[in-house]
């Protein structure tokens, strides 16, 4: 009669386990790749097979940024949660799993998760330990999935990638896109603090081939006949396109406008008020 129960309760318990469908490299096909190399974004892969990709990307910034996203090849097609759990693999006997996070389900996107999260992720990665993802399958009502970032020949990769982080530029697009530049009076030679945002726009074009369009406009205060400052103007805006295709930006997706004294943006009545009015803005557009 026991022998009976036994059975009983192993053909019961049977279907629960075999309902979790695995994806997760295997120990020798572990692969982690440092994709996107450069001062603007570093990008860590690891392949899925069957499933997708995790993505752990950090960009340029003025703070230090991490995302995690879980590539689908097989979008959600409803909205839920998934549960992200650090699991310590089979030769690690007595060590404990540990909760990361939830990550939200959203229909027809891939999955992601915040900064504190996916650094995270990676120190447990660099621990051994491989980070699961469960959640409720959208395709079969009877079926849970578990995704495993498998951390075989992970920390080589993960050191790299570090080192990457740690080279990003200090500022995003966002922060030279628009950007005002000042000149001393009667000069084509910037301000210190002008020199130092041209700089940066200069640093940027050197790693950026996606930049489209650079629009240069130069301005004048109006001390000076209007010819003698529309001439002002227009070299003030060349010597800027030197420097930029000096960079290696083509000439040809450079713009130039000398406006001369037309346009200022501050009374001409004081010297502090006729500096604002000496100025080239600088915009950019992306492809």
């Amino acid at each position: 009669m026991k022998k009976c129960i036994v059975a009983l309760m192993a053909i019961l318990v049977l279907p629960a386990s075999a309902s979790i469908r695995h994806y997760a490299a295997k120990v020798e096909d572990s692969q982690w790749q440092l994709l996107n190399q450069s001062r603007l974004q570093c990008t860590l892969s690891h392949t899925i097979p069957g499933y997708g990709d995790a993505l752990f990307t950090s960009q340029a910034s003025k703070e230090l940024n991490l995302e995690f996203e879980l590539a689908m090849q097989r979008l959600p097609k409803q909205y839920g949660v998934a549960a992200v759990y650090s699991i310590p693999p089979s030769w690690m006997p007595g060590a404990m799993q540990k909760e990361i996070a939830d990550m939200s389900i959203r229909k027809q996107f891939n999955g992601d998760l915040p900064e504190q999260a996916a650094w995270t992720i990676l120190s447990e990665l660099e621990k051994g330990y491989w980070p699961t993802i469960y959640y409720q399958d959208w395709h079969n009502p009877y079926d849970k999935v578990a995704v495993g970032l498998n951390a075989s020949n992970f920390v080589r990769q993960y050191y790299a990638f570090s080192q990457c982080v740690a080279n990003l530029l200090p500022f995003s697009f966002e922060d030279i896109a628009y950007s005002v530049l000042t000149y001393e009076k009667n000069s084509d030679e910037f301000t210190r603090q002008s020199k130092k945002k041209l700089n940066m726009i200069g640093e940027y074009l050197k790693e950026d081939p996606e930049l489209e369009l650079v629009l240069l406009d130069a301005y004048t205060d109006s001390y000076g006949g209007s010819w003698h400052n529309e001439q002002l103007s227009v070299r003030r805006a060349e010597k800027v396109k030197n420097y930029f295709t000096g960079m290696g930006v083509p000439e040809g997706r450079i713009e130039v406008t000398g406006h001369g004294e037309r346009r200022h943006i501050a009374p001409n009545t004081n010297e502090l008020s006729r500096a604002k009015n000496r100025r080239v803005v600088i915009r950019m557009d992306r492809l």
